[in-house]
């Protein structure tokens, strides 16, 4: 038995594209996964099970989420291991940082530095990024809704191909937390 989160994207935002987190655990039990939670509204499950695979339950979800609710919505699924991993990796000094000062947005494959060679840097400074294993690390001094860094790096010609979602640091820590299997 695997502990993943799943990471719904652009749920529960400005009015639209609604999945009350109750709906959402009772169409995952339903699936036949187990110890089933949500964190917050904005889009995250934890689940376990001991079938399939972290691309292979993202599409079920996918399947399942658009069947019961009517809209297509993207996600991605992430075991223990990897979320722990994001988590050390941090390039930035996480614990000197406020949470809403660091955000993390996780791919659905790899990406490389060539993809967002046309940002220049030193344009953004003092933001910040840094690309890890199937994710990017973003220090936003002032925040998400004021960086101006992570609109050029959300635009959809950098982002083509991938599902990409973003988590505030609190959010990248519970998700560590929640998936941890008591030992």
């Amino acid at each position: 038995m695997t502990t993943y989160a799943a990471l719904l994207r652009g749920i529960n935002v400005g009015g639209g594209r609604k999945v009350p987190m109750a709906d959402l655990r009772s169409l995952l039990t339903g699936l036949g996964l187990t110890g089933v939670r949500t964190h917050l509204q904005s889009g995250q499950a934890v689940f376990t099970t001991g079938r399939g695979d972290e691309e292979s339950l993202a599409a079920e979800l996918t399947r399942a989420i658009e069947e019961r609710f009517g809209f297509p919505v993207d996600v991605l699924v992430r075991d223990h291991a990897y979320l722990k991993a994001v988590a050390e990796a941090c390039p930035f000094p996480a614990a000197d940082l406020q949470p809403k000062q660091l955000h993390v947005t996780y791919f659905s494959a790899p990406v490389t530095p060539d993809r967002y060679a046309e940002i220049d840097p030193a344009a953004h400074l003092p933001e910040e990024f840094r690309l890890g294993d199937r994710c990017l690390y973003l220090y936003a001094p002032e925040g998400l809704g004021r960086s101006k860094l992570a609109e050029a790096l959300s635009r959809p010609r950098l982002t083509k191909g991938l599902i990409a979602t973003s988590r505030n640091w609190n959010t990248v820590l519970k998700l560590v937390e929640l998936t941890a299997v008591e030992e």
